[in-house]
């Protein structure tokens, strides 16, 4: 079974490349067309073996741009491949984009016979990709609308996943939830949200913060409605705000390589290695030009999911790498003017709810990277790291896993999270009210027993029984019950009458 395509040209060059995810074979069909992870294409469709411009032709036209690939293979082909090519169709769309990255690759002019003419074409078809405005070229009549640039590009596909998530406007009905609360239960529900954001964003790195750490985090995620710009200035003050060690508080970007292990010892506990500190201070600064005018072009919430993942895997710091790349999705959507009022979703609350979807999100491009690098143990805590794979890998990487999921979690902290603490206030504040009117107890005493019991599906457990014997009759811990199921029961039902309105309009 002969490849084709991108296949080939990972083949035939031992390009330094991930897996592909539909590559290109010859298969006994009588149309290009998909099957399975498959992209079958007849015999007589595919260039030999040896014409290495007609694959890259041929993928740029069947397979979308992959521009971790033509950076490697572009150069490699000689030029007079591509003039030739360019005389039998001046004006092809695929050519043209060929010609394009090939002279942007290699800095090399390719010989003209005469001017391109035509229209301008984008070099990611948005019907495929999520796009945003940028560069002309005007040699070649080309449209740079990649998100990024050809140093450092992310790219998204409009997978059907992403198009119903786009589609379900995650961030306008945040808006109007938010919009529809009553004034105090509106802060007590956002106060609820920064808190319980950083206990979880501490603990997804397996840390408790202190009082005062948390205190400052909380800080952190209020400044983020700031909208200040990305800079290696203000990324190292929020880096010395998050670490908990104050030797590991940073001064710049990294000067050292890092490295992530799982505990194990010797090479198989290293899990992934980030790019050698000059390439990672290289694609920091075009990740961070990017960032700060992604919001005018595409939905903030694809621009957070690409710049919270690009960041951890670029991982410019020792430490506090994780926390920051969780807070830059808060940071995006506040600069781009999605969230106001103070609002924040509390996505690393749904993250550590979801932590194995996390994880094998980040696999989906660590696991690949870290096979581009042959590491030796040479000591407790000291490896010699080599990289044998190619800088395009960190350059040019698909951040559509990352996009996904980013956007999975703001659904999941806005319809699940946020609306579920806000019931539960409701209900707070109906069973205090119903209790007060009918009993005297002490304020702090009821406020404990009410929120263990509305957290213990209505029931006062035994153990708070005999902890509060002495100060509250059983009687009103039986009547807290009661009014508790009460509320919990009427919420299932309203519930259930939601789901059945929408199983009725499918």
């Amino acid at each position: 079974m002969s490849s084709v395509g991108y296949a080939h040209l990972q083949a035939a060059l031992s390009l330094s490349v991930f897996p592909l995810s539909c590559p290109a074979r010859i298969q006994p069909v009588t149309r290009i067309h998909r099957i399975g992870d498959i992209l079958a294409v007849p015999q007589q469709s595919a260039p030999g073996p040896e014409d290495l411009i007609g694959h890259v032709l041929f993928a740029l036209k069947h397979e979308g741009v992959h521009l971790g690939i033509l950076a490697q293979a572009l150069p490699k082909i000689p030029p007079l491949a591509f003039e030739t090519q360019l005389e039998l169709a001046p004006n092809g769309v695929y050519v043209r984009k060929a010609c394009f990255l090939r002279e942007a690759f290699t800095a090399e002019k390719l010989h003209q016979k005469m001017p391109v003419r035509g229209a301008f074409i984008p070099l990611f078809d948005p019907r495929s990709y999520i796009t945003m405005p940028g560069e002309r070229n005007s040699r070649w009549r080309v449209e740079f609308n990649g998100l990024g640039n050809l140093s450092y590009c992310a790219t998204v596909m409009r997978t059907p996943d992403i198009v119903a998530l786009l589609d379900y406007d995650i961030l306008g009905r945040a808006r109007e939830f938010i919009d529809n609360l009553p004034v105090a239960m509106m802060d007590r529900a956002i106060n609820w949200a920064y808190l319980h954001e950083t206990q979880d964003s501490f603990a997804i790195e397996k840390e408790a913060p202190s009082e005062d750490k948390a205190r400052r985090f909380i800080q952190l995620l209020r400044q983020a409605h700031e909208g200040a710009a990305l800079s290696e200035e203000y990324l190292v003050q929020l880096q010395n705000a998050t670490v908990s060690n104050p030797l590991d508080e940073a001064v710049a970007f990294r000067h050292e390589q890092n490295h992530l292990a799982n505990g194990l010892q010797g090479a198989v506990g290293v899990t992934y290695i980030p790019p050698a500190p000059g390439l990672c201070r290289e694609l920091m600064e075009a990740l961070m030009a990017w960032a700060n005018k992604a919001g005018d072009g595409i939905d903030p919430l694809v621009a957070a999911g690409v710049i919270s993942f690009g960041f951890v895997f670029l991982h410019p710091f020792m430490d506090g790498n994780g926390r920051l790349s969780r807070f830059l999705i808060h940071q995006t959507l506040c600069r781009a003017g999605a969230l106001d009022k103070g609002l924040v979703l509390p996505v690393s609350v749904a993250m550590k709810r979801e932590e194995r979807f996390y994880l094998e999100t980040l696999q989906a491009f660590s696991k690949h990277a870290r096979e581009c690098w042959d590491v030796r143990w040479i000591d407790y805590g000291q490896y010699a790291l080599d990289f044998t794979g190619d800088a395009a890998i960190y350059r040019f990487w698909d951040a559509t896993p990352a996009v996904r999921f980013t956007m999975e979690m703001a659904k999941r902290a806005l319809e699940v999270e946020l609306r579920e603490e806000t019931i539960f206030l409701q209900n707070y504040d109906q069973v205090i009210r119903t209790v007060n009117e009918a009993y005297d107890v002490r304020g702090s005493d009821l406020a404990t027993l009410v929120m263990m019991c509305l957290s213990n599906d209505g029931v006062v457990s035994n153990n708070r029984r005999r902890q509060f014997r002495y100060t509250v009759p059983a009687a009103v811990m039986d009547y807290i019950e009661q009014v508790a199921q009460a509320c919990l029961r009427q919420q299932h039902e309203q519930r259930d009458g939601r789901a059945d309105i929408t199983r009725a309009d499918i």
